[in-house]
């Protein structure tokens, strides 16, 4: 059924698992995602991140899509805007019945990453729908551990305050991850984590899970990440399914990508420690 990510956060963050959150991008990809998710009895976090993929698939036509399958699927699912950097997305993502959004504003000052977290946090909750924000920044893969890698580790103090000026549900927070391929060896800052984890009460969430190894992945999930967002594994092991498979025609084609795509899922609940 359609919910919110807010009791399933919450009891992500006690029970020291995390909720797989991968971005869908077609009618094929939501549909593998949430029969993965029955098939494990296993709640998600279906996410869309309209300002990238709006050349694949409208706002709307993912909303409808995402619902659909959410309405009618056995076990919680949570529909979620990814990356929304625009208020007017933001507020269109609500209107069409997406219950969960993320405002990034990471990108900016503090001040102004606070102002506009506070304008979506005021705007969301009264018409019930949760926010992510983010403080820190997740850059790319392919600068990662280069000289012009961008991306910049949260502040604790800097966290708490966030926190308590926007009254945001979740926060996302830069530890060492990166989005898309990397080039280099992702480094988690552990440290960091815990000392974030001990010093806010909301769930935190890490981007940039795909290719950062399973082994900090299943750390980060049992030392305070509540949400982790996957997307590049899952297209990449789509299109390799395909490669081996050889297919003869579409329809053996679109089946290979589904397979690969469920495989990759399945893979990420066992090592996010919500199945054993």
């Amino acid at each position: 059924m359609l919910v919110t990510s807010k009791e399933m956060l919450e009891r992500a963050k006690v029970g020291g698992y995390a909720l797989v959150a991968p971005d869908y991008y077609d009618n094929n990809s939501c549909r593998a995602f949430v029969e993965v998710a029955e098939e494990l009895n296993q709640p998600l976090i279906l996410s869309f991140a309209s300002e990238v993929h709006d050349d694949m698939l409208s706002l709307e036509e993912a909303a409808l899509i995402g619902r659909y399958y959410a309405e009618t699927a056995k076990v919680d699912i949570a529909l979620h805007l990814d990356h929304g950097t625009k208020f007017e997305t933001i507020k269109k993502a609500i209107a069409y019945g997406f219950t969960s959004v993320m405002i990034d504003a990471s990108s900016c000052d503090f001040e102004e990453n606070v102002r506009r977290t506070k304008e979506v946090v005021d705007y969301a909750h009264a018409r019930g729908v949760v926010v992510e924000a983010e403080i820190g920044h997740v850059g790319s893969g392919e600068r990662y551990s280069t000289d012009q890698d961008d991306s910049i580790y949260t502040e604790v103090e800097a966290a708490k305050k966030f926190v308590e000026l926007t009254g945001v549900d979740s926060l996302a927070i830069s530890i060492g991850t990166a989005h898309g391929h990397y080039k280099g060896t992702p480094v988690i800052n552990f440290e960091r984590l815990n000392e974030i984890r001990n010093a806010l009460d909301i769930p935190l969430v890490l981007h940039g899970g795909s290719s950062s190894g399973d082994e900090n992945l299943r750390r980060c999930a049992t030392e305070g990440i509540s949400k982790i967002n996957v997307f590049t594994d899952f297209v990449t092991a789509a299109f390799e399914s395909v490669k081996k498979g050889n297919p003869k025609d579409w329809f053996e084609l679109l089946k290979m990508s589904d397979e690969g795509i469920k495989d990759v899922l399945r893979h990420y609940f066992k090592v996010f420690n919500c199945i054993e």
